[in-house]
């Protein structure tokens, strides 16, 4: 699968949920090829924007999309990576700032 082929199916199921990719498509093309390359290496798709330990168990909070989306997005209008973000947040009506890492340290290993 190519980079915009899942962009067009992960399109599909998020929009109607109220998540959209960032309008830097270039961006979400890049982050897209970094799933599709953690889904190669270990299997599922991780998020690429965080370093991933390889065991299934360990990351099931940040295969994508990762449980800390859903209240980023309603706190910040932007996932960590900002792949996901608000229709706010793309039209510019809320401020875009920096998302803070919501998953705890001792996670990462």
């Amino acid at each position: 699968m190519t980079p915009e082929e899942l962009f067009e199916k992960l399109k599909k199921v998020q929009e109607p949920k109220g998540y959209f990719f960032n309008r830097d498509k270039e961006l979400v093309l890049e982050l897209i090829g970094g799933l599709l390359t953690k889904k190669d290496r270990e299997g599922y798709m991780a998020c690429p924007c965080r370093l991933s330990s390889g065991d299934y168990e360990s990351d099931k909070d940040i295969i994508c999309p990762c449980i800390y989306r859903e209240p980023d997005v309603k706190e910040y209008g932007s996932c960590y990576c900002g792949l996901y973000v608000s229709r706010e947040w793309n039209e510019g009506a809320i401020p875009h700032v920096m998302v803070p890492e919501r998953r705890p340290p001792e996670l990462n290993k």
